[in-house]
């Protein structure tokens, strides 16, 4: 398991990925990670989120960039002190990589920011110590 947190305009972004043995076959190169995100409104005014960009770099250094509307299929709106969580999955090629990213959000004033996730890791435990 690892974990990125990055804070901006006081949305905090936390990130968890694990492995997941039981759906990956690496015969066919094909490992499963999962990613939980947990988004946090620390400001004093409400925001949603909008859209999400992902940057996917495997172990072999072949980039995917990933952009559409939401994530999960719903763009939350956050009160403040209001959290939003949600896991998903990403498939590699490698049986590592990192994932890293923004969330387009834009807040009551009608402002719209960039919100960053910091870069985390995808990768089988005890793999690279």
């Amino acid at each position: 398991m690892t974990h990125s947190e990055a804070r901006t305009k006081d949305i905090v972004v936390r990130v968890q990925s694990h492995y997941v043995p039981e759906r990956s076959e690496p015969e066919h190169c094909q490992w499963f990670f999962t990613y939980t995100v947990h988004i946090t409104n620390e400001s004093d005014i409400g925001v949603q989120l909008i859209s999400r960009h992902w940057v996917i770099t495997d172990g072999n250094g072949q980039v995917q960039e990933v952009r559409g509307a939401g994530v999960v299929g719903e763009q939350p709106s956050l009160k403040p002190g209001d959290h939003f969580e949600y896991t998903s999955i990403c498939p590699l090629e490698t049986e590592f990589g990192t994932m890293q990213g923004s969330y387009q959000m834009i807040n009551t004033d009608g402002e719209t920011f960039d919100v960053n996730v910091a870069p985390f890791s995808l990768s089988i435990p005890n793999l690279i110590n």
